[in-house]
């Protein structure tokens, strides 16, 4: 019989993935009664055509077992969330009290929960819930946490990989760093799981716990100080090679911004960021929640 976690790594997109948390949380008994292995394949029979192990139900007769079609129909209506969500896959020396105790941001954000065993847990959010869950584990914990969050997207179904794929990949990597300290790896995009040496090469992998919220924080103050249109503003003119073109279009930028977004950018000394630091600074734009 598959286990539950065997369920979400048969996940081929983030819809799948939802709709796996949700059916073991609502109908858990599809997962725990046991089932007879389904007939070979052949060119009269076949199993479900998603799990490969379970038989089709005959009468109606159907393409999948029942587990995974309840799966399937309710990752019909889950599209849109799951784009807008990410999955937190953490290897930690204790489980963070919220999820353990049930209790808190796990009521009212968590989209979906899944705990491995007592050092392994999976959470599903809307992106921008990121920041708070994170204050709060650090309000419950301090620097007692340590251990690696892995932070990622959900995907479609595509060419690269599918949902389960890239999950693997993630707990595949999670013993690279010693259990000394609370990290935090970011991958904006999810297939970069698979070439994770090229963000680290850069610098915009991971992350001390603390430094990754205070990030999130100053993302927070850039996207509600500025209006969409002087974020692009922005971005082109901090992107600009030559300095003489640079320093024309940053003068002109700052005669049209107010004197509280100014004031901002001569604090942070943005002018002279690198490009990477800008880069990271507009990728977390999309992770946190405008502040009016």
């Amino acid at each position: 019989m598959l286990s539950s976690f065997d369920w979400l790594r048969r996940s081929g997109s983030g819809a799948e993935l939802l709709a796996t948390l949700h059916c073991l949380k609502s109908k858990s008994h599809l997962f725990t009664e046991e089932e007879e292995i389904g007939p070979p394949l052949s060119g009269l029979v076949k199993p479900c055509q998603r799990c490969w192990i379970y038989p089709c139900p005959a009468f109606p007769k159907q393409n999948y077992c029942k587990t995974c079609n309840s799966i399937l129909k309710c990752a019909r209506n889950l599209g849109n969330a799951s784009r807008a969500s990410i999955v937190i896959w953490g290897f930690v020396n204790n489980l963070p009290k919220p999820l353990e105790t049930g209790e808190g941001f796990h009521d009212s954000h968590l989209s979906g929960t899944y705990l491995h065993d007592r050092n392994h847990f999976l959470v599903t959010m809307h992106r921008r819930d990121l920041q708070p869950w994170l204050r709060e584990v650090f309000i419950y914990h301090g620097s007692d946490l340590k251990g690696l969050v892995q932070v990622f997207s959900t995907v479609g179904r595509g060419p690269k990989g599918d949902m389960g794929d890239i999950l693997c990949r993630v707990i595949h990597q999670e013993n690279r760093f010693p259990m000394d300290r609370f990290r935090i790896r970011f991958y904006p995009d999810p297939y970069q799981v698979f070439y994770p040496h090229i963000r680290e090469n850069q610098g915009l992998l991971t992350f001390e716990a603390s430094e990754f919220l205070r990030l999130l924080e100053m993302a927070a103050v850039f996207k509600s100080l500025f209006r969409p249109n002087e974020q692009a503003l922005l971005h082109d003119v901090i992107r600009l090679k030559d300095s003489r073109e640079k320093h024309f279009y940053w003068g002109r930028l700052m005669g049209y911004l107010n004197q509280e977004s100014r004031d901002m950018l001569s604090a942070w000394k943005v002018k002279h960021w690198p490009t990477n630091r800008i880069k990271l600074l507009f990728e977390l734009i999309e992770y946190v929640a405008f502040t009016p």
